[in-house]
């Protein structure tokens, strides 16, 4: 929980505002721009003046009022600053995608971008997330994400691709796009990549609205499958941290806090899912339906992995999968194939020599894993884990 009010709007608003000053000036860079005075500004008014009451709404204001001053000083863009300075308000949404977010990750998956591009872009400029999230969820450099982002606004810039929402035609061709969004962002709330905190709730239940807005809008399975993800995998949070924020791994946590109103929504939309989220959310209704860790149906799991298309990640919770089935040896001779530049991959080899008895192999690779984290309570968790294999 922020104490600091600006800061509080900033993680809870800042991709809505920033939304809402694209749509409304047509230009990435002008926007944020405008929108990083307005955060100045409110640095210095709202501590002398009081927060006001509706911040999301003053910050979309003022920085409109300095794009308009940005304009000016330059004297470009003539017209537009016309027609700026006579608009009181944002005008209403019209065609099929009424939420502004969601408005805005449709338009900005424009065809002539590439998917990384997309992406990228929208979880950077609209989503809140910083370089360094982005660049760790994706599994790339921060330098990477950065010359994607820099690369996809010079394109539509020097492209003249319009800030115009795509008609419902238009809508199913850019959708894997806007569900690949929805889930990183949702990843990053369920398992902060860095910070003091494990858990970012703003980020998870804004994902989770705005699948549910996309489900109304567009009911495919490939929808249902990501809702059904996430509520189902949101119906832990609560158990996945211990009353002093500590990191509770899923064998050892309180069943009994689990969300089951999640759990049971979830479970209808698995039904009429498809696609790769809906596989995954099928696995997390195995976790879901057994009563104890011990009566988990691993195999299951092992099969329904194997239905994913391969990728480092898939192929590292495969092998966990198998571990569990078959013994922690059987596992890791999985992960020896596996490639992934992530401090999950010590990790996870660090968990199952230590299942495995191997105790100093366990503790080199929790060193290593340790180099490599950058949430605080992962890392404390981590430090506890090793701990526990050296005293």
């Amino acid at each position: 929980m922020h104490t600091d009010p600006l800061v509080a709007v900033f993680h809870a608003e800042h991709g809505r505002v920033l939304a809402r000053l694209i749509g409304l000036l047509g230009d990435f860079d002008l926007a944020e721009e405008a929108l990083a005075d307005a955060y100045a500004i409110a640095a210095a008014k709202w501590r002398a003046d009081g927060v006001p009451e509706h911040p999301a709404a003053w910050l979309v204001i003022t920085a409109r009022n300095r794009a308009i001053d940005r304009i000016r000083s330059a004297r470009r863009l003539d017209s537009k600053l016309a027609a700026l300075a006579e608009e009181p308000a944002p005008a209403p949404a019209e065609g099929p995608v009424l939420d502004d977010r969601l408005r805005l990750f449709f338009t900005c998956c424009h065809p002539s971008l590439g998917r990384q591009a997309q992406v990228a872009l929208i979880l950077r400029c609209l989503g809140g997330l910083s370089t360094e999230e982005v660049a760790r969820l994706f599994l790339v450099s921060e330098s990477t994400v950065q010359q994607r982002i820099v690369r996809a606004k010079r394109k539509i810039r020097g492209a003249g691709i319009p800030f115009r929402v795509p008609g419902q035609d238009e809508l199913a061709h850019r959708l894997p796009a806007v569900l690949a969004v929805i889930y990183l962002l949702f990843t990053e709330g369920y398992a902060a990549t860095s910070g003091p905190e494990l858990i970012k709730v703003g980020l998870c239940e804004e994902a989770i609205r705005l699948s549910r807005v996309l489900h109304e809008l567009l009911p495919e399975p490939a929808v249902s499958g990501l809702l059904a993800l996430l509520l189902l995998t949101d119906a832990r949070r609560a158990a996945r941290v211990d009353s002093v924020g500590r990191l509770v791994p899923l064998e050892e946590q309180d069943r009994g806090s689990w969300n089951q109103a999640l759990i049971d929504e979830g479970r209808q939309l698995v039904s009429g899912s498809a696609g790769p989220y809906a596989v995954q959310a099928a696995i997390a209704a195995v976790h879901s339906d057994a009563p104890t860790p011990e009566e988990t149906d691993w195999p299951q799991i092992v099969e329904l992995y194997g239905m994913l298309a391969p990728s480092p990640m898939v192929e590292l919770n495969r092998a966990i999968a198998v571990a569990m089935a078959s013994g922690p040896e059987a596992g890791l001779r999985l992960l020896e194939h596996v490639r992934l530049d992530s401090h999950l991959l010590p990790a996870a080899r660090a968990d199952l020599l230590r299942r495995a008895g191997r105790q100093a192999e366990a503790v080199a690779a929790y060193e290593q894993a340790l180099d490599l984290v950058g949430n605080q309570v992962e890392r404390e968790y981590l430090l506890r884990r090793r701990s526990e294999l050296t005293t």
